[in-house]
């Protein structure tokens, strides 16, 4: 996930991950007086402190997980190595607490399941760090150590501290691979570098990841604390194209077609952004809520099934069970989100569940269209979008 401390991508599949994320179609796709009965949601209520998200946590602060109109099933806070802090759920089943202190300058993952007295689950993904030091600093990392990814996954890092310094802090990064390919560092900003090769990894690669900026100076007064190896290896070749104007998605592995997919695209005044975007995340269930975008209560659906991430601002591919079936195919109906049929609960044997069980975590969506924009070389780990001079030029070891 990430380096000495894993929060930036470091996500799984979870079913019935509630999540607030970003677009979904149109509920105006539903056939005209349809009502779309609401599915059954668990009253459990889990709040969690530190809150997600929550940067520079203190040692000694309190770790605590509550369930109202419910009980715990299991609570997991683990660090970014994989080391597991263990604790202790309340005899009524309440509350959680762990057993002994967080260590600094390390981020975590919280996950909880609760159940109500019906029986319906509820889960709650959160991630935080903790104080680093003052003349200190730290990545946070992706790709998952001893993860199979993607041709398109890159490796990422993401920095606590702005980098003043970022020639030494990138000769302090390595990345190599099998066979043999020229790896090239591109920061974003003062807080984020990426790597990769000219084109896709070849399929069946051994990527290895060598981070060592201990005692690295990052900034005025400010330090690396990582001596870290990660490895990870990459699977078959899957580049799905999506063509927006024939509504339909192409998936191709090891550049042979195995399935072509009706898709619905984003409408025109909510258009799909294109270019190649990777897979960064994958749920079997999530939320799609129009507030965490900025449109207002357009829409709120709790259940979207076969979501997976293609940029950080929201756009996914995903399944679509409320939307009449014959706009796949046909129309570009969503907010910007790319549709596949699916069932309520999601089916496997639906073209969503299809393509979820057949997709992983650095697979490339190749969009393309007449209309939409671009997708920034950020937003997301979509730095393909950048020609390799391009790429190249934005290394501080290139530019020296």
């Amino acid at each position: 996930m990430y380096p000495g401390a894993g929060v930036w991508a470091r996500r799984v599949t979870v079913l019935g991950l509630c999540l607030l994320t970003a677009c979904s179609a149109a509920r105006s796709a539903a056939p005209s007086g349809d009502v779309v009965a609401s599915p059954p949601v668990s009253a459990a209520v889990i709040t969690a402190t530190p809150k997600d998200g929550t940067q520079e946590v203190a040692a000694e602060d309190p770790v605590k997980v509550a369930v109202a109109q419910g009980k715990l099933v299991s609570v997991r806070l683990a660090d970014d190595k994989g080391g597991v802090l263990t604790g202790k759920i309340s005899p009524d089943g309440t509350s959680w607490a762990p057993d002994g202190k967080l260590q600094l300058a390390t981020p975590y993952t919280l996950d909880t399941v609760a159940v109500d007295a019906a029986g319906l689950r509820a889960a709650q993904h959160s991630a935080f760090a903790t104080l680093t030091p003052a003349h200190t600093f730290a990545a946070f990392f992706t790709p998952e150590d001893g993860s199979t990814v993607g041709v398109g996954m890159p490796v990422s890092l993401r920095f606590t501290r702005p980098i003043a310094d970022r020639a030494a802090v990138e000769k302090g990064v390595t990345v190599t691979a099998d066979p043999p390919v020229p790896v090239v560092g591109h920061w974003f900003g003062n807080q984020r570098l990426d790597l990769r090769p000219e084109k896709y990894w070849a399929a069946g690669t051994k990527v290895s990841l060598v981070l060592r900026l201990k005692d690295v100076q990052g900034a005025p007064g400010d330090y690396g604390t990582q001596e870290k190896d990660v490895h990870f290896t990459v699977g078959r070749s899957q580049i799905s194209v999506v063509d927006l104007d024939a509504h339909t998605m192409s998936v191709r592995q090891d550049g042979r077609n195995i399935r072509t997919l009706r898709i619905s695209g984003g409408s025109p005044d909510h258009s799909t952004y294109l270019g190649a975007m990777v897979i960064s995340e994958k749920y079997e269930v999530t939320r799609m809520n129009s507030q965490t975008v900025g449109m207002g209560d357009e829409y709120d659906i709790k259940d979207v099934p076969h979501a997976m991430r293609l940029t950080s601002s929201g756009t996914f591919v995903h399944g679509n069970y409320w939307a009449d079936r014959a706009i796949f195919g046909t129309a570009n109906t969503s907010h910007g989100c790319i549709g596949l049929a699916d069932d309520k609960g999601g089916a496997p044997d639906s073209p969503a569940g299809w393509f979820f069980d057949n997709s992983i975590i650095g697979d490339v969506v190749d969009v393309r269209g007449e209309d939409g924009d671009a997708v920034p070389p950020d937003n997301g780990l979509n730095g393909w979008n950048l020609s390799w001079s391009q790429w190249v030029h934005g290394s501080a070891l290139a530019a020296r």
